[in-house]
């Protein structure tokens, strides 16, 4: 295993992928020359040319439409939105258009378009930069979400998003780029709709999301400390969803807390919470908690900014109040 950040590995599933397939390219505002906004794509327009790493105008509907256009005729483009927040730009694209034609033309015309996108809080660019819109995304069906929290599933996942014939929305976390972990040397490949046990235990599962997953990780070892285990679930794939690897620690811990940074309400979590409501609902000791995001537009302020987001220590207190019982 190298060790590699977040970014690295993103680029090299990228680069792998533009070796295999030549039907594979990257397209998107500043990725060529530039490198990408947060350096992902950096040093690939040198090594494979401006036909296969294409800068954009400014218009998210258009990199959305031709990329669209592009899966349509059998081309795998990588398009890249600098920022969840602007995907709310080419939502018909998205939304009326990739998800729907393989269904509206009874499976003859495929779709495999990945489309890459940045989340969450982390560098101070206020409401319209900072948002965590997968909800929107994974309520669409045809379309699947995925947010990986680790540089080894950040690899595996955007080459299996990037080979899969439905459109895929890829979400990276912004604050996870300079992140370390261990990434193979050879091929590998990370399924989507399996989730990930990134820790095991017996008193409470934690499912948590992108950057919220190192948050609940630094959570469950100061509760280590105090005598509390902590299973911790990442789903990986918001869509699909693998209700039945969450269930399963539901069954073994009798409790659940989901953590994500979007608000509340329609989130991710109303999802998860529903249907090991339905699934599991006599493994449960306890009501189904969700720490989230608080319902407001994200601040540009940094003590307000970090303040609407889950934090380590909320996430602890909320373990404690449901293992203990409200001590």
């Amino acid at each position: 295993m190298a060790i590699k950040t977040y970014r690295d590995a993103l680029r090299e599933a990228m680069r792998e992928e533009m070796l295999r397939d030549a039907m594979v390219f990257i397209m998107g505002e500043d990725v060529g020359v530039y490198g990408g906004i947060f350096g992902v794509t950096a040093g690939l327009r040198d090594e494979f040319g401006e036909g296969r790493v294409k800068d954009t105008p400014i218009s998210e509907a258009a990199i959305a439409g031709a990329a669209t256009g592009a899966a349509m005729t059998g081309m795998r483009p990588i398009a890249e939105i600098m920022f969840v927040d602007f995907t709310t730009i080419a939502m018909d694209q998205l939304v009326n258009q990739a998800a729907k034609w393989h269904y509206m033309s009874g499976g003859r015309i495929k779709v495999p378009l990945v489309l890459r996108t940045t989340t969450g809080i982390g560098r101070r660019t206020a409401a319209q930069h900072s948002q965590s819109l997968e909800a929107w995304h994974a309520h669409v069906p045809g379309l699947k979400v995925v947010m990986p929290s680790t540089p080894y599933d950040a690899k595996g996942l955007l080459k299996s998003a990037i080979r899969d014939d439905n459109p895929v929305v890829f979400i990276e976390h912004k604050m996870l780029y300079n992140e370390k972990g261990e990434v193979p040397e050879g091929e590998y490949l990370v399924p989507l709709g399996k989730a990930d046990i990134k820790r095991e235990g017996s008193d409470c599962t934690i499912v948590a999301t992108s950057l919220m997953v190192r948050r609940a990780l630094a959570a469950a070892e100061a509760l280590a400390g105090e005598g509390i285990d902590i299973e911790l679930v990442d789903p990986r794939t918001i869509r699909p969803l693998d209700i039945e690897t969450i269930c399963t620690s539901v069954s073994k811990t009798h409790r659940l807390i989901i953590v994500h940074e979007a608000c509340g309400f329609c989130g991710v979590g109303a999802e998860i919470a529903t249907e090991v409501m339905e699934q599991a609902f006599f493994e449960l000791d306890a009501p189904v908690v969700r720490v989230t995001g608080k319902e407001a537009p994200i601040p540009f302020s940094p003590s307000l900014e970090d303040y609407v987001v889950p934090s380590v220590e909320e996430i602890a207190a909320a373990v404690r109040c449901l293992v203990k019982g409200g001590e």
